[in-house]
């Protein structure tokens, strides 16, 4: 995806369910959640050992979080080995951008994405990639 569709897509957003997210303020996916929240998206925390995060109601899969509500973006911090299925339950809750943190890759799950026409992007940092395109 080109920084300027992906500008577009982030500046459109205005939901971003985040898989793995932890309640411990020192791990990366509650740094992430919370900077995304200051910014004015509303996040959706998928992770089943824990009923809200950052004051959100957690949902225990990506298709619960989808049933109450569109989710424009899926973050995903969980380790490669889980991001295939991962990967395919956000194709088919049809976000508009699939987004696996640093250190997550999955090849054949992003060609699945590719081919369900959802972006996907791998090992990279969606706040780093936030402030760097929307200048915050």
């Amino acid at each position: 995806m080109n920084p300027e569709a992906l500008r577009a897509l982030l500046r459109e957003a205005t939901t971003i369910a985040i898989v793995g997210l932890s309640p411990k303020p020192w791990r990366a996916s509650h740094q992430v959640a919370r900077y995304l929240q200051e910014a004015g998206y509303r996040i959706v925390p998928v992770n089943p050992e824990h009923e809200a995060v950052l004051g959100e109601r957690s949902y225990p899969s990506l298709t619960a979080a989808a049933a109450a509500g569109s989710i424009d973006v899926v973050d995903v911090f969980r380790r490669s080995e889980f991001a295939g299925a991962i990967v395919d339950e956000a194709i088919a809750v049809q976000p508009r951008l699939i987004w696996l943190q640093v250190g997550v890759v999955d090849p054949a799950a992003g060609g699945r994405a590719a081919a369900a026409g959802i972006p996907c992007i791998m090992d990279r940092c969606l706040m780093v990639d936030h402030q760097q395109l929307l200048e915050v």
